[in-house]
């Protein structure tokens, strides 16, 4: 998200996480945390900070060098410009997010958004900071984009855009809205489930504002069971510079412990949860 629109959003974040809080303890229910709710802030806060020394060490933009290579630029004063590059943008958004959960080197800064053993507004800026090595492939996502004509301005700030209508449907608080639009947009409904970790609800829903992605691709799934939210191995930790290098640091201990460059690239760019398989000992032939 822009450093500049993300530090503007707060006072909104704060009022809307305030009414959902106050909402969820007139009904009596649970999905709160203190120490899990200031994890989130500190997170957020530290990304905010941080981002500038990111865009120093990272200053190169495939998005900007894809758009210096188009020969033609769509005009961003004409309506349906904005429109479809809202779809455009989205489109390449889900296969972002998809690479997210497939490729371990992106699922370092990834996974601490789906740390929290919890799923309430604040989840939602519970946003990994300063991982350059995992921005710079990620970013590829949104070449197409600009290759098209897009002005690079418009791509940034309707992905910024984008997150922004993320965030609301970070909550428990609604459950299904109209069918047509549980159809094509993304929900709380549909969010839930990304969030879940048990079986059903694993590697499913990855759009950002349209759905109907993942209906496309195969990867969608409807709320159909309790949902438990959290990484399939609890990090343990609301200790915010832990949560954001838990997962990077456990790929680098992997990384040195591999035995072949097979393993190592595994690692790397395997899906999480990839193991370098057992080496078997050679066995001695007895002589004639």
């Amino acid at each position: 998200m822009n450093a500049e629109l993300g530090l503007y959003a707060v006072p909104a974040f704060a009022v809307l996480m305030a009414l959902e809080w106050l909402d969820a303890r007139r009904d009596g229910r649970t999905g709160f945390a203190r120490r899990d709710t200031a994890a989130n802030w500190g997170i957020y806060v530290l990304g905010l900070v941080t981002k500038p020394v990111q865009q120093y060490l990272l200053p190169f933009s495939a998005v900007v060098a894809a758009a210096a290579l188009t020969p033609w630029q769509l005009p961003a004063d004409r309506w349906w410009v904005w429109v479809l590059g809202l779809v455009v943008t989205d489109f390449c958004y889900y296969w972002a997010h998809r690479a997210d959960h497939r490729i371990r080197l992106l699922w370092t800064a990834h996974s601490v958004h789906h740390s929290s053993t919890y799923f309430n507004l604040s989840t939602a800026i519970r946003l990994p900071w300063l991982n350059p090595l995992a921005s710079l492939p990620r970013s590829l996502a949104w070449v197409p984009a600009a290759l098209l004509g897009f002005p690079v301005w418009m791509i940034f700030l309707l992905i910024s855009l984008g997150l922004l209508y993320q965030f609301p449907i970070h909550t428990q608080r609604v459950r299904k809205l109209w069918r047509p639009i549980e159809f094509v947009f993304n929900t709380p409904a549909h969010h839930r489930v990304h969030h879940g970790s048990n079986a059903p609800y694993l590697d499913r829903n990855y759009g950002g504002v349209f759905i109907v992605w993942d209906r496309m691709f195969g990867s969608f799934a409807a709320e159909s069971e309790p949902i438990r939210y959290g990484l399939t191995h609890d990090i343990a930790t609301d200790n915010p510079v832990k949560v954001n290098y838990h997962e990077f640091a456990a790929l680098v201990g992997d990384v040195r412990a591999a035995r072949t460059w097979r393993g190592r690239l595994g690692y790397v760019f395997g899906p999480p949860g990839w193991r370098e398989p057992e080496i078997e000992p050679v066995r001695e032939t007895a002589s004639a």
